[in-house]
């Protein structure tokens, strides 16, 4: 068995909360916070309310909670609804370091899963640590294709490794069920983003489902490849697969990747976020309006060259629309779910201006890297005048926390329709104590609609 699975399995099992420090607890603890917002604020869309209602009626009576939805349903298929709305605003949080989203392919899983078993909240937070942890890891090793979209990849890993770890897998059994999860990994590219197909928001469902049924396969006897992300992510979703680097900074109590993540405040895909910081720093600091530009120019990393249609089709192609973020940053100087709904995409300035920005590859950016900007922007004023500002670390992101307070108010503004401001109010102090409660059913009976 490769070393790098040794490790790995043996850290999912020997983590205790106990041991870790506040810092990660505290960490973790946002992570939930921020990823339950996403699901539901994403819950209220129409084909989300009807993926629910098939979850129910598919998988059948069961204890995991229909998040923002009634009634409830076997874990495999909460975490299929669950994870497919939370990713459907672009709000759920991510990791640079690994190159994806680990929460949302974790969270809902670990949440289906606690609920079924009966988990306590220090369990449950003990899995999303672990489950969040190795996702990233993972990620980070692959050298992906460009073409291949990270949601569903490493994210089945990160599922079926919370759900072993609540299973109270042995690390044996933790290392086929990663093997096996690996093979189940949904292969998935960029094209239904930049076309606006919503079947893309199924990618973290997928994952929470095919890495809920890996655990599970385990416990029925299937095996696995001696070493199944190698052979995935070498051959199939990626160019390489470092193991080493996989490895790297593991002992370190200080590094765990859940407390080095990013948090979003433009509701769209991260490889916005530096750019639209940068317009709104111009904006702030200049006072200049929309009807004193004559076009903008962005440099971004070499992916960002495939989103750069001017004029999206819908809601989920605009978030993933470089220069329809911006225009709309400068029009309304405003860039949360609202920016993007549909209603807003036909708006003349906003398009008019979306066709005068101009996205340039800068080889040297990449959003692995924090020893260069991730993003540069130039807007040409009609007075002459050229004012830039580079960013490297977008507002949100580790390396340039949020406040408490703005992740705070962001969960309210997702949920406060959903549930209703006193529940929210409620979630967030059980959140708060998460490590102290008995059941995890004590946080989600808060989010059930009635």
């Amino acid at each position: 068995m490769p070393r790098y699975l040794n490790r790995l399995s043996d850290f999912v099992f020997n983590t205790r909360l106990e041991s870790l420090e506040p810092s990660t607890i505290l960490a973790a603890k946002l992570v939930v916070l921020d990823t339950i917002g996403a699901i539901l604020g994403g819950s209220n869309l129409p084909e989300n309310v009807k993926l629910a209602q098939l979850a129910a009626n598919t998988g059948g009576k069961g204890r995991s909670t229909l998040l923002g939805q009634p009634g409830s349903s076997t874990a495999v298929f909460a975490a299929l609804s669950n994870a497919t709305a939370g990713v459907s605003l672009e709000m759920d949080e991510g990791n640079r370091l690994g190159g994806g989203h680990a929460a949302i392919h974790v969270v809902p899983a670990a949440l289906a899963i606690a609920e079924e078993r009966g988990s306590s909240g220090k369990e449950f937070m003990e899995s999303v640590i672990v489950g969040y942890e190795v996702t990233s890891r993972i990620g980070s090793g692959t050298v992906v294709k460009d073409t291949v979209h990270s949601h569903g990849t490493w994210g089945t890993i990160g599922s079926a490794v919370a759900t072993a770890k609540l299973m109270n897998f042995d690390s044996d059994k933790i290392k086929t069920t990663i093997n096996l999860a690996a093979s189940m990994s949904p292969a998935n590219t960029w094209t239904p983003c930049l076309e606006g197909a919503t079947i893309r928001n199924l990618y973290p469902g997928r994952s929470g489902f095919q890495g809920i049924m890996a655990a599970h396969l385990t416990d029925c006897g299937f095996t696995g490849l001696e070493d199944g992300p190698s052979d995935i992510y070498c051959n199939i979703l990626g160019e390489g697969f470092d193991t080493e680097s996989v490895l790297t900074g593991l002992d370190d109590p200080g590094s765990y990747r859940i407390q080095n993540n990013y948090f979003k405040l433009h509701a769209c895909c991260l490889y916005n976020h530096p750019v639209l910081d940068g317009v709104q720093i111009i904006l702030n600091r200049d006072k200049i309006v929309a009807d004193d530009v004559v076009g903008i120019r962005v440099e971004a990393p070499p992916l960002a060259m495939i989103m750069t249609h001017p004029e999206p089709v819908n809601m989920l192609s605009a978030k993933f629309s470089l220069p329809y973020a911006v225009a709309t940053a400068v029009v309304y100087n405003s860039t949360d779910i609202k920016a993007f709904y549909p209603d807003r995409l036909q708006d003349p300035e906003t398009l008019d201006l979306s066709r005068r920005v101009e996205i340039v590859a800068n080889p040297q950016m990449d959003l692995r890297r924090y020893d260069y900007p991730a993003a540069k922007v130039a807007i040409s004023l009609k007075d002459g005048r050229v004012l830039t500002e580079d960013v490297t670390a977008h507002y949100g992101d580790a390396r340039n926390p949020a406040s408490r307070r703005d992740l705070e108010g962001k969960f309210n503004f997702l949920v406060d329709e959903i549930i209703g401001e006193m529940q929210a109010a409620k979630v967030l102090e059980t959140v708060r104590h998460l490590e102290d409660l008995g059941d995890i059913r004590d946080l989600t009976n808060l989010m059930n609609r009635n």
